[in-house]
């Protein structure tokens, strides 16, 4: 992989934990030549990331929203800031530009992104690693979430083994290396209703 898309949250959450794994996830990013993809802001989990990357020298691109960067949250160090028009071209661009997916702690927003390059993978239109960072059992709850929707018959078991999980940087970047993509998307048919 040579360029990971970081989706995190724009705080920094109630626990050190959460800004400190995002910085060592830039800092191990960036040692391992890998470029950073992330929302371009300077706050929050956001800035750590950046930060972490930075600080190795690591390449950092940012994509955030014209209507973002006029409240004055871009981040300015960075190796490239793209400016896009909507949250949709952001999203697109980020995916553009990246060979896989990390998702550290956030709000609805990091929800959305993550769900939204989970959804292309599980529809044939892409075979890029999605993988949660659970800092903290931050999301166990989501996990337990996706094993009840294949309990109860709304995902097939082989799209929830799509999201990738572990509480290390170094053991999900192992997991993302050595991911197959199902080999054919999901189409609803009559036989898979």
């Amino acid at each position: 992989m040579k360029r990971i898309v970081v989706f995190c949250g724009s705080s920094l959450g109630a626990e050190k934990i959460y800004e400190e794994q995002a910085y060592l996830t830039g800092v191990t990013l960036a040692r391992l030549n890998i470029g950073l993809v992330y929302g371009g802001a300077r706050v929050g989990l956001m800035g750590a990331v950046a930060d972490g990357a930075l600080a190795e020298g690591g390449e950092v691109i940012g994509v955030l929203p014209r209507f973002l960067s006029g409240k004055e949250i871009g981040h300015e160090g960075l190796t490239d800031l793209i400016v896009v028009d909507t949250m949709h071209e952001r999203k697109t661009k980020m995916h553009e530009l990246s060979d896989g997916v990390i998702t550290l702690p956030g709000g609805f927003g990091t929800m959305e992104e993550l769900f939204e390059m989970l959804t292309w993978g599980q529809l044939g239109l892409h075979q890029k690693p999605v993988g949660l960072l659970n800092v903290n059992g931050f999301y166990d709850e989501l996990l337990q979430l996706a094993q009840t929707m294949v309990d109860r018959g709304f995902l097939k078991e082989t799209n929830q083994q799509m999201l990738l999980s572990t509480n290390t940087i170094e053991g999900l970047l192992e997991k993302m290396n050595n991911y197959q993509a199902p080999a054919t998307g999901k189409w609803i048919t009559k036989e898979t209703t």
